[in-house]
């Protein structure tokens, strides 16, 4: 394979600040709990809502800063927020004031710092989830007392009805997405996990598991998916198992260190989970923090945080680096209030997010993107097809990683056909897709990846 294009390092970079650390950021706007946060295309992050009513704010990791923009249209806390494949925002349900759930949602444009309305829910939500799914749709399901489910099409702003869980109608504890594009749901007080198939529409049973309530999920590095902590009645747990997809089993994994509830888990780029605060014994807040490592199953402490915190959230950025926002401080079940104070987990090893190459060298325009098995450039005078095979260059892809890229093109996701290193070229990455249809045609159509939650770069593509 002849590839004359200019590489740009994403290799994993050393820190020099104290590895394993936390460091305080710029505080937010107000206090929050409840709230969201997302990792913009561009990189800053946007913070919604909460038990501030609809404000929202922005942290851009170049100023260390937070600063207001628009408000949302309806006063939401534990709703969703999904970042959709042509760079806008999905705030669907969550509820305010007296307990009630909210249909509603809306959309954050970050070009316009804007909310604006979109299609209503089928069914009024909080404490749900919501998924995006590897065709650009966006699972929503369950909540406060009912086990349906519902996709949001952003190609028509809608909410269509889809198959209901099979376990009780309670708020859903995860949803995660596996790499074979099901989602992996486990519910509040059940013992048993499901199976979200996009192909089918259908929820089926998968074998069962301790009944933890919000215990996290995450996904790994190798396709398997981390479960941890959770609310182990009268208190909190440090159990952990790991779910293999392959299988579909459970099997318990180290314990952690302390045992959590209602704290924070991020992947890292280097393979390891960031676990984070809690609400532990009594309803104490804690500040302390640990890593999982799944090529050994073990839990080991890392740097506690500056404030003790559970409810927070925690954003990786396209750094490496870990936002920890917001939260909720208290002591032997007394709670103190919100927090308005943000603080950054600076990993021991920095890896950035993947570098789509360029023609120009420089990461912008005409991207290094070939018709496939060819080396002709889909350019302007050479344009990409609907329903053909293209062949994406790339750097910082996790060697011999399971979890698969989401490939945006002119605002819609791209069939995934093959990912990983091109054999031959240490360094260098490639990514195999099919054409969207769907896209208006023209010389330089964006083309954006999203990996591990962070955004690269954007080229352009020509599209005809």
């Amino acid at each position: 394979m002849k590839i004359s294009i200019f590489l740009i390092c994403a290799c994993p970079l050393a820190v020099a600040q104290t590895p394993g650390t936390f460091a305080a950021t710029g505080n937010m706007t107000a206090a929050r709990s409840g709230h969201t946060a997302t990792l913009l295309a561009d990189g800053r992050v946007l913070i919604a809502g909460g038990d501030v009513a609809g404000t929202a704010e922005l942290y851009d990791p170049a100023t260390a800063n937070f600063a207001a923009t628009g408000n949302m249209t309806a006063a939401r806390a534990a709703h969703t927020a999904t970042l959709l494949p042509n760079g806008t925002v999905l705030i669907a349900g969550g509820a305010y004031g007296p307990p009630r759930s909210l249909g509603s949602a809306e959309l954050y444009d970050p070009s316009t710092g804007t909310f604006s309305a979109t299609g209503s829910m089928n069914i009024p939500r909080a404490g749900h989830t919501a998924t995006l799914l590897a065709d650009g749709r966006v699972l929503i399901a369950a909540g406060f007392s009912t086990a349906s489910a519902e996709l949001y099409d952003p190609s028509t702003g809608t909410f269509t009805p889809t198959g209901s869980l099979q376990g009780s109608p309670y708020n859903l504890a995860t949803a995660t997405l596996l790499p074979d594009g099901r989602v992996l749901i486990t519910l509040v007080d059940e013992a048993e996990a499901e199976l979200y198939d996009p192909g089918t529409a259908t929820f089926s049973k998968t074998s069962p598991r301790i009944p933890w309530v919000q215990g996290s999920a995450t996904l790994l590095m190798n396709g398997k998916v981390l479960l941890a902590g959770g609310n182990d009645d009268p208190g909190a747990s440090n159990l952990a198992e790991v779910y293999d997809p392959s299988t579909g089993t459970f099997t318990p994994t180290g314990n952690m260190t302390v045992s959590r509830w209602d704290d924070s888990a991020t992947l890292l780029p280097d393979g390891t989970v960031l676990i984070a605060g809690s609400q532990g014994a009594f309803g104490v807040s804690l500040a302390s923090a640990e890593l999982y490592d799944p090529a050994r199953g073990t839990f080991r402490p890392t740097g506690d945080m500056i404030a003790d915190r559970f409810g927070h959230t925690a954003t990786l950025l396209n750094s490496g680096k870990v936002l920890i926002a917001g939260g909720v401080h208290s002591v032997v079940g007394i709670f103190y209030g919100s927090l308005a104070s943000a603080e950054i987990y600076t990993p021991s090893v920095l890896v950035p997010a993947p570098v789509l190459l360029s023609l120009s060298g420089d990461g912008k325009g005409q991207g290094a993107i070939q018709h496939a098995n060819t080396i002709r450039i889909a350019s302007a005078d050479d344009p990409a097809a609907a329903g053909e095979y293209l062949s994406i260059y790339l750097t910082g892809l996790a060697d011999g990683g399971l979890i698969p890229p989401q490939a945006a093109i002119g605002g819609r996701l791209a069939e995934i056909t093959f990912f990983g290193n091109v054999p031959g070229y240490p360094g260098l990455d490639v990514i195999n897709v099919r054409m969207p249809g769907g896209i208006a045609s023209g010389p330089a159509v964006s083309v954006r990846l999203t990996y591990l939650g962070r955004t690269s770069n954007q080229v352009t593509i020509g599209a005809q």
